[in-house]
């Protein structure tokens, strides 16, 4: 989890002229969700995976192309792929995309699962539980406070961090596709 980096992109997607009370609620509502996802992953994702056959590196190439369709709206000078543009109430941004896929995309996705395959007891299940939720709490403090970076940097400074967010998770999507991609093929190939 990145909350700088995905404060910065949250704020791009939610209205310019969001308040103090719409970003904590917004704040609250994509924590808990983060939180839900990570229970439900750890309880049933390596199920999911087996039922439709799906290999954790066809999620890293899928979550790779989403997120480089992100990072190039980004670049040049839209928010993403979603917008609240059409009006939307700031709170209703908060579960998709903010939370699902931008916080809580492909990549934690298979880091739970890895961590999951790693444990070897239930104190280890725990633990892992335990410093997702300290880190879900950090985010939602950093995320909840954003509002303060974007007023100090402005339009202009807001367009700059969103620009350069765009080219780290382009290259970031670049780098799941790939490794995804390689490690497909030598699966397929051997």
């Amino acid at each position: 989890m990145d909350p700088i980096g995905i404060s910065a992109i949250a704020l791009s997607i939610l209205s310019p002229n969001i308040t103090k009370n719409e970003i904590n609620k917004v704040a609250y509502k994509t924590t808990l969700t983060i939180i839900i996802a990570f229970f439900v992953v750890i309880i049933s994702g390596e199920f999911v995976l087996k039922v439709f056959g799906i290999d954790v590196n066809s999620l890293k190439v899928m979550g790779g192309l989403v997120l480089l369709l992100m990072a190039i709206s980004m670049i040049n000078g839209s928010s993403g792929l979603i917008s609240n543009s059409d009006g939307k109430p700031n709170e209703e941004l908060a579960i998709i995309p903010i939370a699902i896929p931008i916080v809580f995309g492909t990549g934690l996705f298979s880091t739970i699962i890895i961590f999951k395959h790693e444990a070897n007891n239930i104190a280890d299940l725990a633990s892992i539980s335990i410093a997702y939720c300290l880190n879900a709490v950090i985010f939602y403090f950093i995320f909840k406070n954003s509002i303060h970076i974007k007023r100090y940097l402005g339009e202009t400074g807001q367009n700059v961090i969103t620009k350069l967010m765009g080219l780290i998770v382009g290259a970031l999507s670049i780098q799941f596709i790939i490794s995804g991609v390689v490690t497909l093929a030598k699966s397929y190939l051997n």
